[in-house]
């Protein structure tokens, strides 16, 4: 209050001095006309109330109309006016000011106006560019009473929307009257109350919450601006929200199918051959003892396959609840990579498999077990998708501090726009989903153990070249 009282009072002497100072000066300096020292002062009008107001400009027009009467005006040092032309004079001079100092502050203010509509239009695209950065309602209705009270230089905004009753503040201090929010949902109409702005949320004609904000200077436009926005960007932040849940719905019932289709496929070969062979066994029709030991063999071979792909069904299950635990303690790859070749031999007996593991190779902490399942699901892919009799190698060394294992084989590569893929559940590639058996969990599996050794998995692959599958493992 001080500071602004000693403002007003500077530009009044100021200006007061202003009048002295153009009077001593035609009167002791540079003696001119009476017109010319009309104009002058006219002009100091003019300037004081293009910046200073219409008040301020009135009161020197005043002042400058008894200056001119009493110091240029003949009877010079009288307020009395001799020629009634002088009258004329003086009349048009008070007149002319007065005029003048009314437009220069109409143009002032309406300078300031559109200034001030400026500003706010810029913080209002400011508002709606930061209104997008959210794509959580929770979020979004957390973040703005916050991003109102920063972007438009408030000291307090409040956010209720319709269906709820927690009121989203901008800090815990704000104070206003929640009565009015509530009822600006219902009447859809703003209001202002003890210096509240209480603004609705409109979509269309359809109100969605209201704001209460704790000032009186933004205009009507903006205020209704920024409600329009705020419930825009709820809406846009709702519809994305279900656009995202049903795509999640969809994925999964996709997913359901696939892993539907895959199973069933799965179980239903070996149950085929078990059903086949049991048949045969039971027939009136002898066999030999050559013959019911292959059927006894195959029976065998497909129960463990059947129970293979149960526990693989089982594993999944576990790690997507979280519920996978390691037993880590410092290990040599080279005895997990030797484990993993003699739990696949079966499947590895129609490819040659070349080892190379550096020398001097530091011990890993892991979980042996999990670690041989990955390099035997990576093993047992290479010989599923490569042609018998050709080659698979197996490499380990140190890369970028990191323990390094691949397994390449020379099958039919892997599609680019696929790579990304084959590690999610369930996912087999389109041209080998009915040419070789399989879940498509395997893959998936492995990812999960490794990530949560702390290391990373990924393929290196080109069509008709093979693939190199490799995964990472730190050293400490």
């Amino acid at each position: 209050m001080h500071a602004s009282i000693r403002k007003v009072v500077l530009r009044y002497t100021i200006a007061i001095a202003a009048i002295v100072g153009i009077t001593v000066f035609y009167l002791r300096v540079f003696h001119v006309n009476p017109t010319t020292v009309a104009l002058s002062f006219l002009i100091l009008v003019l300037f004081v109330s293009a910046n200073w107001g219409f008040r301020l400009a009135s009161i020197v027009a005043i002042f400058a109309t008894a200056a001119f009467n009493f110091f240029f005006l003949p009877p010079v040092g009288t307020f009395t006016i001799a020629d009634p032309q002088n009258w004329v004079a003086l009349a048009a001079f008070l007149v002319t000011a007065m005029v003048a100092s009314d437009l220069a502050e109409r143009a002032r203010r309406q300078t300031e106006q559109a200034n001030q509509r400026r500003l706010e239009a810029e913080r209002l695209y400011s508002f709606s560019q930061s209104l997008l950065t959210n794509q959580n309602v929770l979020e979004l209705l957390n973040a703005i009473p916050g991003l109102v009270t920063s972007v438009f230089g408030l000291p307090g905004v409040g956010l209720l929307v319709e269906g709820k009753e927690t009121i989203y503040r901008s800090s815990p201090d704000v104070k206003f009257d929640p009565g009015p929010l509530r009822t600006t949902i219902v009447r859809g109409e703003p209001t202002v109350n003890n210096g509240v702005s209480y603004i609705p949320l409109r979509m269309g004609v359809r109100t969605t919450g209201a704001l209460a904000i704790v000032d009186e200077t933004l205009s009507r436009e903006t205020l209704d601006a920024i409600g329009s926005l705020v419930g825009i960007a709820l809406e846009r932040v709702r519809a994305v929200e279900e656009a995202t849940k049903s795509r999640a719905e969809q994925e999964s019932e996709r997913l359901r199918s696939a892993l539907l289709d895959s199973v069933t496929h799965e179980f239903r070969t070996p149950l085929t051959s078990i059903k086949a062979s049991v048949t045969s066994l039971l027939s009136p029709i002898g066999l030999d003892p050559a013959q019911r030991n292959e059927l006894l063999t195959v029976i065998n071979e497909e129960t463990d396959r059947l129970n293979r792909l149960v526990g693989e069904a089982a594993e999944m299950a576990q790690l997507d609840a979280g519920m996978l635990g390691l037993e880590k303690r410092p290990s040599d790859i080279r005895d997990v990579i030797e484990g993993s070749l003699t739990e696949e031999k079966s499947y590895l007996q129609n490819h040659t498999v070349e080892v190379n593991i550096a020398a001097n190779l530091p011990k890993v902490s892991l979980d042996e077990t999990r670690i041989r399942e990955v390099v035997g699901h990576l093993l047992e892919n290479a010989a599923k998708y490569s042609h018998p009799g050709t080659p698979i190698r197996i490499t380990a060394g140190i890369e970028k501090n990191m323990m390094a294992v691949s397994v390449a084989d020379q099958g039919p590569g892997i599609d680019p726009m696929e790579q990304s893929l084959i590690f999610d559940k369930f996912y087999r590639g389109r041209h080998q989903r009915y040419a070789a058996s399989g879940t498509g969990m395997g893959l998936a599996i492995c990812k999960v153990i490794v990530e949560a050794h702390g290391g990373t998995i990924g393929v290196v692959s080109q069509l008709g070249q093979g693939s190199v599958f490799t995964f990472t493992l730190p050293l400490r």
